[in-house]
C-alpha cells in the first residue's frame, strides 16, 4: 500500500523529547496505518478500526 502522501499524527500527549510513541495514518476506507514516530522509514503495521481498538485497550490494560 502506497503510504506516500498519508497524513501522519501523533498524540498530542506525546512529549517534545521523542519516546515511545506511534504514529497514526488513515490509510484506506476502514484502515488505520501504524508506525513508530522514531522510524517513519520503517514498518508500518495496517488494522481495521476494530483491530486498532482492541489493541489501544490491551495496552491501556498492560500499564
Amino acid at each position: 500500500m502506497d503510504l506516500t502522501n498519508a497524513k501522519w499524527r501523533k498524540s498530542s500527549h506525546s512529549g517534545p523529547n521523542g519516546g515511545n510513541c506511534i504514529e497514526l495514518a488513515e490509510a484506506a476506507s476502514a484502515v488505520v496505518a501504524v508506525r513508530d514516530s522514531k522510524d517513519p522509514d520503517g514498518p508500518v503495521l495496517l488494522l481495521n478500526r476494530t483491530a486498532l481498538q482492541a489493541a489501544v485497550r490491551s495496552a491501556a490494560a498492560t500499564r
